[in-house]
């Protein structure tokens, strides 16, 4: 069972995952648990203080470590019995970048504890003790670890099993392996052709199921080449390139995006067979070594 254990100051936050959406009717149908555990329940003085003033002086307050290590040691006590992992993660922008491939990693397992920082940070002896993994979501700062925790357990418990309702939804998203780590391409819905004369393309009307899915391949590397080429170079080396990727991409650099663009406006491009390929680019170099 996936669970996720979340230490926060503002517990109440996390009914946008547990109540609203597919993660929200998958926690109501038992496919994954949530529990919040409030620092505040957890101090001993009467203002119920988690921060303090830093050493060495500065702006900001600094959340304690003495209420994160007792609302820490319950969350483990109760993962524990339920005989789940107790890897502890913090959400700092410190730390390693979340993507598709941590958050599929993180759906088959059994979840974490999920620390949110708040005001200028945690007690770096608490880190220093207890966390296990430091994950961020990018370069830019939060008010708190909340929000990147939302959208964290988002992705990855839309990957759980039986959470959409088609299987294959997740396999299409952008950057997932089942799309060798590309963005999706364009969808459309209806009507065929709106009310400003905006047309849906002819090929994913057509009913030819192999056309329409070379159209979907061709527009998600069209689109990765010009605003993620990092990501191109990443499935090539991964080896999720096909031949035809490759002679795709290859007229995409001779020809421009432009043109290749306009080509594919309707219908996807046809790629010649692997022996017309391989005749061409022996015509190819015999014409460069003339010159």
């Amino acid at each position: 069972m996936l669970r996720f254990d979340v230490i926060s100051l503002f517990p109440q936050v996390f009914s946008a995952v547990t109540q609203y959406g597919v993660t929200g009717r998958a926690h109501q149908e038992g496919m994954w648990e949530l529990s919040c555990w409030n620092p505040r329940d957890y101090t001993t003085d009467t203002h119920r203080t988690v921060d303090d003033r830093p050493y060495g002086g500065g702006p900001g307050m600094v959340m304690l470590a003495a209420p994160l290590e007792a609302a820490l040691a319950e969350a483990q006590a109760a993962r524990q019995a339920c005989g789940l992992d107790t890897e502890v993660v913090l959400l700092s922008p410190a730390g390693q970048p979340f993507n598709q491939a941590l958050a599929q990693s993180w759906a088959q397992g059994s979840g974490a504890i999920v620390i949110c920082g708040r005001y200028e940070g945690i007690d770096q002896r608490f880190i220093d003790t207890h966390v296990t993994h430091e994950v961020s979501l990018g370069d830019f700062v939060l008010s708190g670890g909340e929000f990147a925790a939302l959208a964290m357990i988002d992705a990855v418990v839309r990957l759980v099993p039986g959470v959409l309702n088609h299987e294959q939804s997740a396999a299409r998203d952008s950057f997932h392996e089942g799309l060798g780590g590309l963005l999706d391409s364009p969808h459309y819905t209806r009507p065929e052709i709106d009310e400003q004369g905006r047309s849906v393309p002819r090929v994913l009307c057509s009913g030819d199921h192999r056309a329409i899915a070379q159209w979907r391949r061709q527009q998600s590397l069209l689109l990765t080449a010009g605003r993620r080429p990092e990501l191109i170079k990443n499935a090539r080396c991964q080896g999720w390139l096909t031949a035809e990727d490759e002679y795709f991409l290859t007229q995409l650099k001779e020809q421009g995006e432009c043109e290749v663009r306009a080509l594919l406006a309707h219908a996807p491009i046809p790629i010649p067979s692997r022996r017309a390929r391989k005749q061409a680019a022996l015509n190819k170099l015999k014409k460069e070594r003339r010159h």
